[in-house]
C-alpha cells in the first residue's frame, strides 16, 4: 500500500492596495479559480528562476515588433522622398517659365490652388486609403 504525505499550506496575511485587490477578484472570477490559487501561483511565478527569462523573451518580441515596424516606416518614408524627388524634377524638366504678366496672374491663382490641395490632403487623410498602400498593393497584384 503507498501512502502518500499531504502537505499543510502556510496561511500568510498580505495587505493589497485595493484596485489589485480588485484585479485579482475579477481575475479568479473569469477563471473560475480562488484568489488564493491565483495569488499562489502569482507568487511562484514571481520568484521562479526562469522568470527573468520570460520577462527577457516578451521584451525581446516586442523589440523585434518596434523593429519591423521603424523598417516599415523607414521604407515609407524612402519611397515618399523619392516620389517627390521625381515630382519635382519632372515638374522642373516639363514646365516652362511664364512670362511676367502671366506669372502674376498664376502667382495669385497659386493661393487658391494650394488650400485646394491642403483641403483635398487632408479629406484623404481623414478617409483612406493611403497611396502608399494602393501602390504596394499595385506592385504586389503586378508580380502575382
Amino acid at each position: 500500500m503507498i501512502m502518500t504525505t499531504s502537505r499543510k499550506k502556510t496561511k500568510i496575511s498580505v495587505y493589497l492596495d485595493p484596485e489589485v485587490m480588485q484585479m485579482l477578484a475579477e481575475f479568479a472570477a473569469r477563471r473560475d479559480r480562488s484568489q488564493s490559487m491565483v495569488a499562489e501561483a502569482a507568487i511562484a511565478s514571481f520568484l521562479s528562476p526562469d522568470d527573468a527569462e520570460r520577462r527577457e523573451a516578451v521584451l525581446a518580441r516586442r523589440l523585434d515588433q518596434i523593429d519591423r515596424r521603424i523598417t516599415r516606416l523607414e521604407r515609407d518614408v524612402g519611397i515618399s522622398v523619392e516620389s517627390l524627388a521625381v515630382f519635382i524634377r519632372f515638374w522642373l524638366a516639363t514646365t516652362p517659365a511664364l512670362p511676367e504678366p502671366a506669372a502674376k496672374a498664376a502667382r495669385a491663382k497659386a493661393g487658391e490652388r494650394y488650400e485646394a490641395f491642403v483641403s483635398a490632403l487632408g479629406r484623404r487623410l481623414a478617409q483612406g486609403p493611403k497611396l502608399r498602400q494602393e501602390v504596394s498593393e499595385d506592385v504586389d497584384g503586378g508580380r502575382s
